[in-house]
This record gives C-alpha cells, sequence and structure tokens, in this order.
C-alpha cells in the first residue's frame, strides 16, 4: 500500500530506540527523509546509520534535548519545515506511592513530557498549513486514558498532551494539517527491557519471565508486550495521505488492557 508521502520530510523526536524507531523505520520505507532526535549520541547514530542501510531513506541525527527550548532550537536549524511530527521519549520512571512525587519530578517530566511536544507543534504548525500538508503523532500512552498510581508521571501529563493535541487538531483540519495520538501499552523498548532485566537480577529469574509476570498480573489479553515496529506501522498510516479524515483520536494500542465500547 502506498501511503502517498515519499519525499515528505520528518522529524522523530526521541526516534533513537522503541517506539519512536519503529516509527522512524516505517516512515523511512514509505521514501520519508528523516531527521532522527535524541540526547545519547551513539545510540542516535548507530540507529540512523541501521535505518539509512535498511530501507535507503536520508536519515540525518541530531543530538539534541528536545525537552529543552536549546534542543528543540537545535532540531527545528535542522529541519525547520517539517512535512511530518512525531512526538515520543522514554517513559517516566514508575511510582509505587503518589507521595513520593516530588514537585521537582512532576517539573522534569512535564517539560519533556508535555512542554516539548507542545512548543514543537506551535512550533510547526503554521508552516503545514501554509503548505496545506502536515502529520503530527504524539505517542503518549495508555495511562493518559487508563489512569494507575505506577503510571502517574506517565500519564497525568500526557492526558494534557492529548487534551491539548485533539482541541488543536480541530482548529487546523481544514488545512489538511492532521493530529492524532497513538497511547501505547507495554512494549519490547529499551527502556522496558532495562526494568525487566533488572527486575530479573533481583528475583534470580529471566527477562522472560518477568514480562509474563507482568503480564499475568496485569491480565494482558494478548498474553505478551507488544513490537516496537508494529506501533511504528500504525504511526506511518496516521502520517499518510489516507489519514486525513481521521482528526483528533487517540489510538490504544495495549494488547486488550483497555476495554470499553467507545
Amino acid at each position: 500500500m502506498d501511503l502517498g508521502i515519499s519525499g515528505r520530510k520528518a522529524i522523530v523526536n526521541g526516534g533513537s530506540a522503541g517506539m519512536g524507531k519503529g516509527s522512524a523505520k516505517a516512515l523511512a520505507r514509505e521514501g520519508v527523509d528523516l531527521w532522527l532526535v535524541a540526547r545519547g549520541e551513539d545510540r542516535l547514530r548507530a540507529a540512523a546509520h541501521e535505518i539509512a542501510e535498511e530501507t535507503g531513506a536520508t536519515v540525518t541525527p541530531v543530538v539534541a534535548d528536545h525537552s529543552t527550548a536549546e534542543g528543540r532550537a537545535r532540531v527545528l536549524a535542522a529541519c525547520p519545515e517539517p512535512d511530518i511530527l512525531v512526538m515520543t521519549c522514554a517513559p517516566p520512571v514508575q511510582t509505587e506511592d503518589y507521595r513520593d512525587i516530588s514537585a521537582e519530578d512532576w517539573h522534569h517530566t512535564m517539560d519533556t513530557t508535555l512542554v516539548s511536544p507542545v512548543e514543537m507543534m506551535k512550533a510547526t504548525i503554521d508552516g503545514m498549513v501554509a503548505r496545506r500538508f502536515g502529520r503530527i503523532v504524539n505517542i503518549a500512552t495508555g495511562a493518559a486514558k487508563h489512569p494507575a498510581e505506577i503510571r502517574l508521571l506517565s500519564g497525568a501529563p500526557r492526558a494534557a498532551l492529548v487534551n491539548y493535541t485533539v482541541a488543536v487538531s480541530k482548529r487546523v483540519a481544514k488545512y489538511n494539517v492532521i493530529l492524532n495520538n497513538l497511547l501505547p501499552g507495554m512494549f519490547h523498548t529499551a527502556t522496558i527491557h532495562d526494568r525487566m532485566t533488572e527486575r530479573a537480577r533481583q528475583n534470580g529469574t529471566s527477562y522472560d519471565e518477568e514480562v509474563m509476570k507482568f503480564v499475568e498480573a496485569w491480565r494482558i489479553p494478548a498474553g505478551r508486550f507488544g513490537d516496537p515496529d508494529d506501533l511504528g506501522a500504525f504511526c506511518a498510516l496516521l502520517c499518510s495521505r489516507h489519514a486525513s479524515f481521521m482528526v483528533g483520536q487517540s489510538l490504544v494500542m495495549d494488547g486488550g488492557l483497555i476495554n470499553s465500547t467507545f
């Protein structure tokens, strides 16, 4: 299926691993020119090289912390007129007790998961409107829709991000600038690998055993964690020309954990 975005320019913030990398690969396969953004230079350059080798796409690594104004300026200097903007980041730490979350924790998390994508959208939407094409996808979290104490630092700020994105989407859709959200559950990302590996070390088990313990405890109907490349494929579809009538939606991808009729 031709997604109709060959030759478009995309910024993928948080694109060196996990769901960001999966989305970047899916866009690259469609002939999109990529500006891949992350803080860690070694992993970023390795991901950019891998994607370019695998797909033949043009991939430019941009080492920057998009949670800061300086980092966002560096990204936009590298690609000032993106047609596509994909935003994600490593998930905040899990919290066992809401009383343990400090004001500093909130400020740090808000800078990364709310302020950064809001400012990036503000900086790029007007250009998309002028060119009469734009696609923005925020890879947020299922916790934005399904609150849990363990995911407070992730769910609460991203619930605000989803609200903001949907509100803005209604204003710009008539210009073929389409904003949507993906709300993932548990996926095999680098962060999750590190967390589960540490649990396995502490418990004398294996990564796979810790994953299955989580699946059973949370009753994930699919019986497993997700593949970042699968989410990336959906992200690419939301960035395609075929997504022009899908406005301000928040698509949950969590293996069936969140159940509702609509």
